[in-house]
């Protein structure tokens, strides 16, 4: 007994001080040094308006420069990878979406797991997607859409973020359920197909209201309906499941991530700035207008909606038989 008492009181200063660098680290911060806000997408796609929201609401209570980097390509793996690899220091942060789901089952070789490598902090928003296409289509509707499409079979060419994009999983589905052959196109990020969708090079494309509605306000694309089961509060659009593709839904949500090991008190404060920050009027209502409904919550939650988003995504991919090698 006494020569157990006697070991764990000499291993006791060890323990003791193998916690000592995070508790350091925790006492520190935000202090040592800027803040880098990873956004895995090119600038101008529709985590824009989002992380720069999320970046200038740091920076005012952290009172600590908070920048974002975008680190776009191979479907937002380089920008998640790199987050998921780097100090938890609480000097690096990532803006995840729904592509952390997606991409554990799209891709047969990944250098990081998302509920593994990654430490959830908070989610900010989700979105229904809408469906666009370029002005020049002689299409009002859904099943106007339908009905050109099938009439020109291979003609038409759709834009998305990357392959096994949300936005690329949603066509997919939407060309499965309507049999249609429409051509994909693939982007780095929805600035690029955003551009190219406005300049007509593709006529068609799924993206979140918040990048989407801007341009159909000016008439340079022509919104048709929304990817949810129901209307979204704002937008004067139809649901695709009331246009005639019953059951149809297709979503993308944003979250705040940290490195795996980063501590504990630190995810802490910046879910606890982050929640208030989308319980503000004014802020709830300017994500609302942007077609983006406020969530929030503990970063428990985010957990277990990320576990829930990998399995039911990797039964969506297996039935459509995409894969990246």
């Amino acid at each position: 007994m006494n020569r157990t008492l006697l070991r764990v009181l000499c291993l006791a200063p060890c323990a003791l001080a193998s916690l000592a660098p995070a508790v350091a680290q925790a006492d520190e911060w935000p202090q040592a040094r800027v803040i880098k806000l990873i956004n895995p997408y090119a600038p101008g796609g529709s985590t824009e308006r989002v992380v720069r929201m999320v970046a200038q609401r740091l920076t005012e209570t952290l009172k600590q420069s908070v920048i974002v980097e975008n680190r776009p390509g191979a479907g937002s793996n380089i920008g998640n990878q790199a987050v998921a690899q780097a100090a938890p220091d609480g000097y690096t942060l990532l803006n995840g979406t729904s592509s952390l789901a997606i991409n554990v089952s799209l891709y047969s070789k990944l250098a990081y797991d998302p509920i593994r490598d990654l430490a959830p902090v908070v989610l900010l928003t989700q979105s229904p997607n809408v469906l666009a296409v370029h002005p020049s289509l002689p299409v009002k509707s859904v099943a106007e859409l339908i009905d050109y499409a099938k009439a020109h079979p291979g003609k038409l060419n759709y834009g998305s973020s990357g392959n096994g994009a949300t936005n690329h999983l949603a066509m997919e589905k939407l060309k499965s359920d309507a049999g249609l052959q429409i051509v994909h196109v693939p982007y780095k990020g929805g600035g690029p197909a955003m551009a190219d969708l406005i300049a007509g090079q593709i006529q068609v494309m799924f993206n979140p209201p918040s990048s989407l509605m801007p341009h159909h306000a000016t008439g340079r694309m022509r919104a048709l309906a929304v990817s949810s089961i129901k209307r979204l509060e704002g937008l004067d659009l139809p649901t695709i499941d009331e246009s005639g593709l019953k059951g149809f839904e297709s979503g993308v949500w944003f979250a705040i991530f940290a490195p795996a090991g980063t501590p504990r008190p630190i995810i802490d404060r910046i879910n606890a700035d982050l929640n208030q920050m989308l319980r503000d009027p004014a802020t709830s209502a300017q994500l609302t207008k942007a077609g983006l409904i406020p969530m929030g919550g503990s970063p428990e939650q985010l957990a277990q909606m990320l576990r829930d988003e990998v399995q039911s995504w990797a039964k969506v991919i297996k039935a459509s038989g995409a894969r990246i090698d």
